[in-house]
């Protein structure tokens, strides 16, 4: 047996180099993109209330081939972050809960004919969020993204300039974001997919249950006061500079949903104009010119997982083919898994690919 263990030695070391060589040779599979942060001036989001930049910050990443095939364009998608992130986080520039490009990174390398530029503007406010919504207070985001941002990309990088190259995405507010800028631009956009999108329908709680939140948030008269307030106390304020501003109510230049310690219906009722489940049955015909529409939740993130069934019902009564899942994970979980397995299969089937866009 001693004669054996040199033969033994040997092919042990053999073995591991192979298994060193094949390592490394996975690895070199993995044809990494390039991402850059950007920035740009959008004249829509000049002169908001709010005193927040119009010169955005983007994140763009370009896929492995951008750079070695300069004949070739890409289909776009425009991812949306959530409330309280930033493009830098999504992208990992910060430190974060996800990181984009390695997903994008992995997908692509797999499937190198499906490959997509995606970008994420930076819609970080002095509230946190812009809700993707039209408003004096925080400036026209649905315009910016719909209009300023996809022109461009069109004119500043090699991409598939016309709807069937152009997808529409996002996380949470950014899902909310996603529909309401996707059904109301399908002459911009021909696919849709939401990630536990919020805010789609009103509040399941009585707003007499929320009148001491409510009281707690018309305590805050300073920006320094708000920032030092609990997320739903932020999240108020976000949707108030969205959906209930107000030019004449200086600092914020927003109307609370609660006034003198009385919770006011009418601003509440404007709060409920733009969510999209109260008004779909006005955007239906946009609706169904979209390519493809596709949703997901996570079964523990109850309230936006009963959202979604919803939808989903609305949707079947128009009868628009859709993708619709509720999954096993909560808000954050398993998103960064739902976009390799499933939303970006989902841009491979609706949007155009090709050497020129066919």
């Amino acid at each position: 047996m001693k004669k054996n263990r040199p033969c033994i030695a040997i092919a042990f070391i053999f073995l591991s180099l192979a298994l060193g060589i094949t390592a490394r040779a996975q690895k070199k599979e993995i044809a990494k993109g390039t991402t850059l942060r950007i920035r740009i001036h959008s004249q829509l989001l000049e002169g908001n209330l709010s005193g927040d930049s119009a010169d955005r910050y983007v994140s763009v990443y370009l896929p492995a081939s951008y750079n070695s095939q300069p004949r070739k364009r890409y289909p776009v998608v425009y991812f949306l972050h959530g409330y309280t992130d930033n493009d830098a986080k999504v992208y990992g520039f910060q430190p974060h809960w996800m990181s984009l490009p390695p997903i994008l990174d992995t997908v692509f390398s797999k499937d190198p004919a499906h490959e997509m530029i995606v970008v994420t503007p930076d819609a970080f406010t002095r509230f946190q969020g812009s809700m993707y919504s039209n408003s004096v207070t925080t400036g026209n985001w649905e315009d910016f993204i719909a209009r300023e941002l996809t022109g461009y990309m069109d004119s500043h990088y090699r991409t598939i300039a016309r709807k069937e190259g152009r997808g529409i995405c996002g996380h949470s507010m950014g899902g909310y974001g996603a529909l309401r800028i996707g059904e109301k631009n399908p002459d911009v956009f021909s696919a849709v997919y939401l990630l536990s999108p919020c805010c789609l329908n009103s509040p399941a709680e009585p707003v007499a249950a929320m009148t001491s939140q409510l009281q707690r948030a018309e305590g805050i008269k300073t920006i320094e006061a708000f920032q030092q307030a609990d997320f739903f106390t932020k999240a108020l304020f976000a949707s108030a500079a969205a959906w209930s501003p107000n030019p004449e109510n200086p600092p914020f230049y927003l109307d609370l949903p609660v006034k003198d310690g009385n919770v006011q219906p009418q601003i509440l009722q404007k709060w409920d104009a733009n969510r999209p489940l109260n008004n779909l049955d006005q955007y239906i015909y946009n609706i169904r010119q979209l390519k493809s529409i596709g949703f997901d939740a996570g079964d523990k993130d109850r309230g936006i997982a009963e959202s979604i069934k919803v939808l989903d019902s609305e949707l079947n009564k128009y009868k628009i083919e859709h993708a619709f899942e509720i999954y096993e994970g909560d808000h954050i979980n398993r998103v960064a898994k739902r976009i390799e397995e499933k939303m970006l299969q989902f841009f491979s089937k609706s949007l155009v690919f090709g050497q020129n866009g066919k």
